[in-house]
Formats: structure tokens, C-alpha cells, sequence
């Protein structure tokens, strides 16, 4: 059983920038696969960025903006946000599993809330 605990959230202005962190536990952490959803206020969840075996892929409304990274030693993915905006406040929560169909994936982290407002 992989467990995933997502930290790092927080109030940030316009502009500026965060990084969250997503740890498993439990996993074979470099053969698991790692997405990053978002919630905001309208309800409907968004896949924000992807990590799998062949590279990254970000949603158009992140791209450039956003950034992962991994520390397999500490089984750790990073989302690093900068230029943070408005529409980017949402609980971000961290998805996990192995193989390639990510709609499969069954683990999931508790999520942690970003607000981003000046």
C-alpha cells in the first residue's frame, strides 16, 4: 500500500511562488507513476502535471509556469509554482500508481490548499 501526504500549501500574493511536496511511503517510489490535480472553487478537478516514464506533460494553463521534480532517495515529487495567479487557487492533491493507464491509478494524497490573492 503506497500512502502519499502532500505538504507545502499556503496564502501567496499574485506573482509569487510556491512548492509543494508530495512524499509516498510504501512505494517502489521510481516506478511510480505521479499526477498532480487540482480542485478549485468552481469543483471540477484538473490534471495539472504528470510525471511518467518518458518525461513531464503540464496542463496549457500551467505550462511554463509550473515545474516538477523528483527525489527518489527521499521519495519525494516536488510541484514547483511560480508566477502564481488567482485562477491557480485550488486544493492540489497528488495521485499515484503504477503502470501507464493513470486513470487507474488508486492512491491518493489528502491534499493541500493554495490560495493565491493580494
Amino acid at each position: 500500500q503506497v500512502q502519499l501526504v502532500e505538504s507545502g500549501g499556503g496564502l501567496v500574493r499574485p506573482g509569487g511562488s510556491l512548492t509543494l511536496s508530495c512524499a509516498a511511503s510504501g512505494s517502489i517510489f521510481n516506478r511510480l507513476g505521479m499526477t498532480w490535480y487540482r480542485q478549485g472553487p468552481g469543483n471540477v478537478r484538473e490534471l495539472v502535471a504528470h510525471f511518467f516514464n518518458r518525461g513531464t506533460r503540464y496542463a496549457p494553463s500551467v505550462e511554463g509556469r509550473f515545474t516538477i521534480s523528483r527525489d527518489n532517495a527521499q521519495k519525494i515529487e516536488y510541484l514547483h509554482m511560480n508566477n502564481l495567479k488567482v485562477e491557480d487557487t485550488a486544493v492540489y492533491a497528488c495521485n499515484a500508481g503504477y503502470g501507464e493507464d493513470i486513470t487507474a491509478w488508486p492512491f491518493w494524497g489528502q491534499g493541500t490548499r493554495v490560495t493565491v490573492s493580494s
